[in-house]
């Protein structure tokens, strides 16, 4: 075995413990636009048949009433997690009538922010908190990039693995501390190397100009493509590059990354303090609510990165104090585009590639860092967006600038002794396969998705908004002409019909007005 890790690998290679690392938990959350048979974003409400967004655990929305999310179960088994993401696609197709999922990250069928309805929640108080929250999104950013689509991979390491590490290093903290300061210790390594991500699976070289109909501005800094598509030609990953969540305040918060205390603590400070652009929006105009408040966040979520620590959240309970009372449960990664050629927007190599680069940043060494590293990263990621297939590419690594091939076949080496163990006793090398499928990309970037995307369009001669349109019809079809089984049916079903029973309880059972009921939600502590 190639081991090139350091001290926590060789810990448990001495003591054979190394099968520990294997069926962390996996789960997946994608968002899909909802397209209508003219191939725009749809203006119908949330389809009743797929039960209600507020309450249903696999089918909801995201920012948009049209932009849909689907959300798996946790499996030790990526296979079992793909399987369920197949079953709610095919479930939602089976319900969908003659509207379609667009296939891309970035939209098209978009006409300007208000072609764009805000999701909806029913008359709950925490239903029009998450209106109102979307509300204020589109004062502060506009809707037009919260319309962008992507993946979330969700990842747990195995529980097993914990006490064994506490016990092997000595540690004098809790098991609870120390398992938090593990995820922490993972996230840092994932800032640092997180970029490999978009140069490896960006999908999202070009965007429609009508993305830009509600800041025309922006397009001044794009290339033309065609007369219907703004690129950049060396560009991997748009959707994570600063034509996003483009915000001062935001690329000035200083979140401390260091321990689960620092992470709760400077994330608090940001959702209550007051910042003047979004005070002069004001908060609530003759009586109707714009905002959830005036602050730099409305909460937690409204904070963008790549990576969040996670824990499960009560009902109405916040985020931040979910993991101040019980710290990290798993991570979720953010910097995933749809793979628009897989008709579920991602398969098991891209899953096994992550879970193996996950547990490398969990294993090797990851020191703490201060404002100038996290400025350095998010520089290093928006190189990668922008410009990531661009022949001797450089970012900065340890303060010296570096090859991105050198860095990315750094990454992968340091990867190889976690695919040796993750494939160990296995029919099949998995997740060696991964790791060789990436080295291909890393040597080749035309073989990237964003060149794929490219060359693929010229070659058909087709704009961005009509390649797009032609691949995901392509995948409508192909759900079409198959039926979810009997037994997932019904299953789906019932959960739709107990996903609208609960939501008219919660409805039923509100009790405070909304001004009390926001009071007593930011008042937790």
């Amino acid at each position: 075995m190639n081991i090139t890790a350091t001290n926590r690998l060789n810990l448990l290679l001495a003591n054979k413990q190394q099968s520990l690392l294997k069926d962390g938990l996996k789960g997946i959350e994608k968002e899909s636009l909802r397209l209508s048979e003219q191939s725009f974003i749809a203006q119908t409400p949330h389809p009743k048949k797929l039960g209600a967004a507020l309450t249903h655990p696999y089918i909801t929305t995201d920012y948009s009433e049209a932009l849909l999310e689907f959300i798996t179960p946790p499996f030790a088994d990526i296979n079992k997690t793909l399987d369920f993401m197949q079953n709610i696609h095919q479930f939602v197709y089976d319900n969908l009538g003659n509207e379609h999922l667009l296939a891309t990250s970035m939209p098209c069928g978009i006409s300007g922010d208000e072609s764009i309805p805000i999701a909806k929640y029913g008359n709950s108080n925490i239903g029009q908190m998450k209106y109102v929250y979307r509300k204020g999104l589109w004062h502060r950013y506009g809707r037009t990039m919260q319309a962008i689509a992507g993946i979330h991979f969700n990842y747990s390491v195995p529980e097993t693995l914990w006490p064994v590490l506490h016990q092997l290093e000595g540690s004098e903290q809790t098991l609870a501390e120390f398992k938090s300061a593990g995820y922490f210790h993972l996230i840092r390594n994932f800032q640092r190397q997180g970029w490999i991500i978009l140069y490896l699976f960006g999908a999202s070289p070009a965007i429609c100009k009508n993305f830009f109909k509600s800041r025309p501005e922006l397009m001044a800094q794009f290339s033309e493509f065609d007369n219907g598509t703004l690129y950049h030609p060396y560009a991997t990953s748009l959707r994570m590059s600063d034509i996003g969540y483009k915000s001062n305040n935001q690329a000035n918060l200083n979140i401390d990354y260091n321990s689960l205390r620092g992470y709760v603590d400077s994330l608090s400070h940001a959702i209550n303090t007051a910042y003047p652009e979004y005070e002069a929006i004001g908060v609530k105009i003759k009586g109707e609510y714009q905002q959830l408040n005036s602050n730099i966040l409305q909460i937690e979520n409204e904070f963008y990165s790549t990576v969040r620590p996670k824990q499960i959240i009560e009902p109405c309970e916040k985020p931040t104090l979910a993991l101040k009372r019980r710290g990290v449960r798993y991570v979720e990664i953010r910097s995933l585009d749809l793979d628009l050629f897989n008709p579920i927007g991602i398969d098991a190599i891209r899953a096994r590639f992550i879970e193996a680069l996950l547990l490398s940043c969990l294993l090797h060494d990851s020191p703490e860092m201060d404002i100038t590293d996290f400025k350095t990263h998010n520089t290093n990621q928006l190189t990668v967006a922008h410009q990531g297939r661009k022949p001797n590419v450089e970012l900065i690594k340890d303060g010296q600038a570096i090859r991105l091939q050198d860095w990315a076949n750094d990454i992968l080496n340091n990867m190889q002794a976690v695919c040796d163990i993750l494939d160990e006793n296995e029919a099949e090398d998995y997740y060696n396969q991964a790791l060789t499928e990436q080295r291909k990309l890393i040597a080749n970037p035309d073989l990237t998705p964003s060149a794929q995307i490219l060359a693929k369009m010229r070659a058909e001669k087709k704009p961005f908004a009509h390649f797009a349109e032609g691949v995901s019809r392509q995948h409508a079809q192909n759900f079409s002409a198959q039926k979810l089984n009997v037994t997932d049916t019904e299953k789906f079903i019932q959960m739709v019909l107990e996903s609208h029973t609960k939501q008219q309880e919660i409805e039923t059972h509100d009790t405070l007005s909304f001004d009390d009921f926001l009071s007593k939600y930011f008042s937790q502590k």
